[in-house]
């Protein structure tokens, strides 16, 4: 099955990439912020950052490179949700706020990641949703 060996390579590949924007946030949130166009007014945004820009990717990335490496299409659920959400908030943003320049790349990678852990859920070992939240 090359597609689904293929599949598995880009979650993990897309978490380590979280892993990184994850770091970035904790160790440094100054360039992991300005990644991502925000800033923030004091120390306790600069904490804020830190903490849940961090805790975002960081599960994000742990979720899936687990759920690639074990080949367990449940934990893929997580960051897809979160990713999806965010998705969703920048498309009410688009049309509440309008356009800003550079708007398409957050969407897009959040887009990527969405259809990636969708694709990859169907095609790895997992249960029923049914099951999961029952």
């Amino acid at each position: 099955m090359p597609i689904r060996l293929a599949l598995t390579a880009l979650v993990f590949l897309l978490g380590l990439f979280d892993l990184f924007m994850a770091a970035a946030f904790l160790f440094t949130p100054p360039a992991g912020a300005a990644i991502l166009g925000v800033a923030a007014a004091s120390s306790a945004g600069w904490s804020t950052i830190r903490a849940d820009f961090t805790a975002f990717f960081g599960v994000a990335a742990l979720c899936m490179m687990v759920g690639a490496w074990r080949r367990n299409g449940d934990l893929l659920l997580v960051p897809g949700l979160l990713f999806g959400v965010a998705l969703l908030g920048r498309a009410l943003d688009l049309v509440l706020a309008g356009a800003y320049p550079g708007w398409p790349q957050p969407m897009a990678v959040e887009a990527l990641h969405v259809l990636v852990l969708g694709a990859a859920w169907r095609m790895l070992p997992h249960h029923r949703v049914e099951e999961l939240a029952g």
